[in-house]
C-alpha cells in the first residue's frame, strides 16, 4: 500500500497559515499548505477525502467549506493541531455562513427544522441530547458485534479502520485530534437536558438501577482477575439490557439520571474490555458513548472516568496529545470535588501521554502531583468503581513513563516497587507490570533478569485472557531478539520466546 504524504509541524507555525485558520479560510489553508510542504492537490485530496475538483474550486474561492463534518474531515486529514482550531458549538460560535441559521428566530417567526444527520456523521457535530446518547450507545454496540467477524493477523484483530484503508473506502474514523477536542469541549459546556419518559412501559425503580449497577460491579471484579476475554461478551449483553430499559420503560427525572449513569459506566467498561481484547476502534466508540451518557446523567466523575480511558487509548494506540487533552479536561471538571484518587488517576494518564510524546519534564511533574494526591487517601467524592489507585499503581505508571522516555534504570526501579506492592486479585495488572519490567531489564542489557521476570509474566498470561498482556510480551520477545547475550541467557531467551509464541492469539 502506497504511504500518504504528511504535513510537517513547521507548516502550522507559519503565521499566514494560522491567520487563514483563524479566518476559516480553508481555501487559503489548502493552498498555503501545498506550497509550504510542497504537495499536489491530488495529495491533499488523498489526505482529506475531498475530491481534487472540489479542492480546486475551494482554493479559487468558488466553493466555501462550511459543513462542520467536512471541516473536521479536512483539518483532521491534514493533521492540523487541535489547539489551533476551535470547532463551533451550537449557539456559541457558528461558522460564518451558518450564523444566520443559528440565530434565534424573532417572535412569531417559524424556526427552521434542524438539519438531519446520519448515524455515521462525525460524533462531535451531533447534538448532546438524550436521544443522541441512546443512538451512540446503540452504534457502539453494533460496532462491537461487527468486530466479532473482523479478520485477525499475527498481532490480533484487524481494525475496521485498517480494513477500510486497505479497501480504499471512505469509512468515518473514530474521533481524535480536532474531533476529540470538539467532543470534550461540547461535554464541558452543553447543558444536560431532562431525562424522563412517560410511556406505556413498566415503571423503573431505583432498586432496579442498583441491581443493574451491581451486575456491572461484579463484571469489573471478574475482569481484574481473569482479563477481558472472560467478561467482554457479558458486558456487551448487559449494555444492551440497560439501553433497552432506557428506551422502553417509564421513569422520573431522578431515576432517568441514575439509569444514564449505569449506561455511562457500562459503556465505558465495555470499552475498556474491548481495548484489553485488542479491539481499539470498538473501544473508542464505547468510550465516546460513555462520555455522552455521563453527560446525560450529569455525573462529572463518570465523564472524567470515560476521559481517563480515552487517554489510555490515546497514548497506547493513537495520538499521545489526545491523552493529555482528555486527562486535563477531566481534571478541570472534577477540580471542585474531593476526589484525590480520581485526580491522581487522570494525572497518571496525562503523564503517560507526555512520556509518549517525549515530554519528560511534564511527565515527571504530573507523576509527582499524582503521587501526592494518592498519598492523601480516598476522598469523599472518589467513585466506588475506582479501586486501583494506590502506591503500587503510581510506581507502575511511573515505570511505564520512564520506559517510554528511555530511562531504563528508573523504569526497572519503579516496576520493582510496583510488583512488590499488594494488589489483591489483580492478576492481569500484576502480569502487565511484570512484562513491562522484563522489557526494561532487556533494554538495560540484563537479559537474565528479563527472562526471569518474563517467565513470571507468561505464567500469568497463560491463565488470564488479555490481548494487551500478550502484546506486551510480544514486545518483550522483540527486545530479547535485539539484545546481545551470553550463551546461558541466549538459551533462556529462546525458551521464553517459544513460550510467548505458544500463547493463544
Amino acid at each position: 500500500m502506497v504511504s500518504l504524504p504528511s504535513v510537517p509541524t513547521r507548516v502550522w507555525q507559519d503565521e499566514a497559515v494560522r491567520s487563514a485558520l483563524a479566518d476559516w479560510d480553508f481555501g487559503q489553508v489548502s493552498r498555503m499548505v501545498r506550497q509550504l510542504v510542497p504537495l499536489r492537490q491530488e495529495d491533499v485530496a488523498a489526505l482529506t477525502g475531498l475530491s481534487q475538483s472540489y479542492l480546486s474550486m475551494l482554493e479559487c474561492g468558488d466553493r466555501r467549506l462550511t459543513d462542520v463534518s467536512r471541516v473536521v474531515q479536512f483539518l483532521t486529514g491534514l493533521g492540523t493541531p487541535p489547539d489551533l482550531v476551535r470547532l463551533p458549538l451550537p449557539g456559541i460560535s457558528p461558522l460564518p455562513d451558518a450564523a444566520a441559521a443559528a440565530r434565534p428566530a424573532a417572535s412569531g417567526q417559524a424556526v427552521a427544522a434542524p438539519e438531519q444527520v446520519t448515524p455515521t456523521a462525525p460524533d462531535p457535530v451531533l447534538p448532546w441530547t438524550a436521544d443522541r446518547m441512546l443512538t451512540a450507545l446503540r452504534l457502539a454496540h453494533v460496532a462491537d458485534n461487527t468486530a466479532d467477524w473482523l479478520p485477525t493477523d499475527a498481532n490480533g484483530p484487524v481494525s475496521a479502520t485498517a480494513m477500510s484503508d486497505a479497501a480504499g473506502t471512505d469509512t468515518p474514523r473514530p474521533a481524535s485530534g480536532i474531533a476529540l477536542n470538539s467532543m470534550i469541549q461540547s461535554w464541558d459546556v452543553e447543558q444536560a437536558e431532562p431525562l424522563r419518559r412517560a410511556t406505556t412501559g413498566t415503571r423503573v425503580s431505583l432498586e432496579l438501577c442498583g441491581h443493574l449497577q451491581g451486575t456491572l460491579d461484579e463484571l469489573r471484579v471478574m475482569d481484574k482477575g481473569s482479563g477481558s476475554g472472560a467478561v467482554a461478551d457479558l458486558a456487551r449483553a448487559h449494555l444492551a439490557l440497560v439501553v433497552r430499559v432506557l428506551e422502553r420503560s417509564t421513569y422520573d427525572e431522578v431515576t432517568g439520571r441514575k439509569l444514564a449513569a449505569v449506561a455511562a459506566d457500562t459503556a465505558t467498561q465495555a470499552g475498556w474490555f474491548a481495548f484489553d481484547a485488542g479491539r481499539t476502534d470498538t473501544a473508542r466508540a464505547y468510550m465516546l458513548a460513555g462520555l455522552r451518557a455521563a453527560h446525560a446523567a450529569a455525573d462529572d466523575r463518570l465523564g472524567a472516568g470515560a476521559l481517563s480511558y480515552l487517554a489510555i487509548h490515546g497514548y497506547s494506540s493513537g495520538d499521545p496529545r489526545d491523552a493529555v487533552r482528555a486527562a486535563e479536561a477531566g481534571r478541570r471538571r472534577i477540580a471542585r470535588l474531593d476526589a484525590p484518587h480520581l485526580a491522581a488517576t487522570l494525572l497518571t494518564r496525562q503523564a503517560r501521554g507526555h512520556a509518549a510524546a517525549g515530554e519528560g519534564e511534564a511527565a515527571r511533574r504530573a507523576l509527582g502531583e499524582a503521587s501526592e494526591l494518592c498519598a492523601r487517601g480516598r476522598g469523599e467524592d472518589d467513585p466506588h468503581w475506582l479501586y486501583w489507585m494506590n502506591e503500587g499503581e503510581i510506581h507502575g505508571q511511573s515505570g511505564s513513563a520512564h520506559l517510554a522516555l528511555g530511562n531504563t534504570a528508573r523504569a526497572v526501579e519503579s516496576f520493582g516497587h510496583a510488583i512488590q506492592a499488594e494488589r489483591a486479585g489483580e492478576r492481569r495488572t500484576h502480569g502487565l507490570f511484570l512484562s513491562r519490567a522484563a522489557q526494561a531489564h532487556a533494554r538495560a542489557g540484563d537479559l537474565d533478569a528479563a527472562c526471569a521476570t518474563g517467565d513470571e509474566a507468561v505464567s500469568i498470561a497463560e491463565t488470564v485472557q488479555s490481548a494487551r498482556l500478550r502484546e506486551h510480551l510480544r514486545d518483550l520477545s522483540a527486545d530479547l531478539r535485539r539484545g546481545g547475550s551470553s550463551r546461558r541467557s541466549g538459551v533462556n531467551a529462546r525458551v521464553l520466546t517459544e513460550r510467548i509464541v505458544a500463547l493463544a492469539p
